[in-house]
């Protein structure tokens, strides 16, 4: 999987956060009630003890050393029981002084032995739609929620955009970092955004690294980076048009175009297209526009590289108001 690697960094030292407040917590329990109780200090000192010789026992030889063990385990378990009979007379719940781990499966560490939590993989599925660049969009458009009862079915418009829906929702299932460069292109408000959004939910629920942005939002990052403050974040930031898994260009051709912007255009796509990784590319140009808009550098490899799909339609944005 390819999971954001800054995301990627955050999440681990948020666990080792949780990890450490827990053992603290627990430190902080234990002397609360070792100050209301001599007694369970006590019996905690005797645990300390029997654990040593459970462990000597264990790594121990000898006829006899399976009766030792035994008898270290008995008395602990003694111990144990006796522990938690105090604890409840004090009013507290017998696993008290444990550390409260936020998910008792990997004990907040993030992994049970070598595998990934469940709760890590959610946190990071979450982190990924922070920083996916899809906002609230991720909220509403799903492939739950996309509506062909919209597209007119005696104009064929609807079996096309079937056809387009079913491609497109398969891409996502089963989405690799070898997957092919996709190019949706038709009038405004067909859907394209819509798809193109619940493709980036699927493939970043399953675990890669998704970048999902507007052509003008792009060319301005690397403006920053260019001719801006010289920040980190300005510097960082066009890096992830290259490294992410899939690279989402929403509205292309919705920027002023000159030779920048041309350039920066130009060292995305053929990058991306030389390291084989898979961008989706939306637009409201036809081919024709594409072609007179651009270089014939860029329009190549937007025409030849990209598999195209065409939204046909009426505005559905539109037709919702009606």
């Amino acid at each position: 999987m390819g999971y954001n690697k800054e995301n990627y960094k955050r999440v681990r030292e948020e666990y080792r956060t949780k990890y450490l407040r827990a053992y603290e917590e627990a430190g902080r329990r234990m002397e609360e009630v070792h100050a209301k109780s001599s007694e369970l200090a006590a019996i905690d000192r005797e645990l300390s003890l029997t654990g040593a010789e459970i462990a000597m026992a264990v790594i121990g030889t000898g006829a006899d050393y399976k009766e030792k063990l035994a008898v270290a385990k008995a008395k602990n378990l003694v111990l144990q029981e006796k522990r938690a009979g105090l604890l409840t007379a004090l009013g507290y719940p017998a696993d008290y002084t444990l550390p409260p781990y936020e998910c008792q499966k990997c004990k907040d560490s993030g992994f049970i032995d070598t595998k990934m939590c469940d709760c890590m993989r959610r946190e990071l599925i979450l982190a990924a739609y922070e920083t996916s660049g899809l906002g609230e969009l991720m909220r509403t458009q799903s492939f739950e929620t996309f509506d062909l009862s919209f597209y007119g079915a005696a104009s064929g418009d609807r079996s096309r955009m079937q056809y387009n829906f079913d491609y497109l929702k398969k891409y996502a299932e089963e989405f690799s970092p070898e997957a092919e460069n996709l190019l949706l292109f038709g009038a405004t408000g067909l859907g394209k955004t819509h798809l193109s959004t619940a493709v980036a939910r699927r493939v970043i629920e399953r675990g890669y690294d998704v970048y999902y942005t507007g052509a003008i939002g792009m060319f301005s990052d690397f403006e920053f980076a260019r001719f801006g403050s010289g920040t980190e974040r300005a510097a960082a930031e066009p890096t992830r048009y290259v490294d992410c898994d899939l690279l989402i260009l929403d509205d292309l051709g919705t920027e002023v175009s000159n030779q920048f912007t041309m350039s920066c255009l130009y060292m995305v796509l053929n990058n991306r297209i030389n390291l084989k990784k898979p961008t989706i590319i939306n637009t409201n140009l036809t081919g024709k526009e594409l072609k007179a808009r651009y270089s014939d550098r860029i329009a190549s490899r937007i025409l030849c590289e990209f598999k195209p799909f065409i939204f046909a339609g009426q505005d559905i944005r539109y037709r919702k108001k009606l």
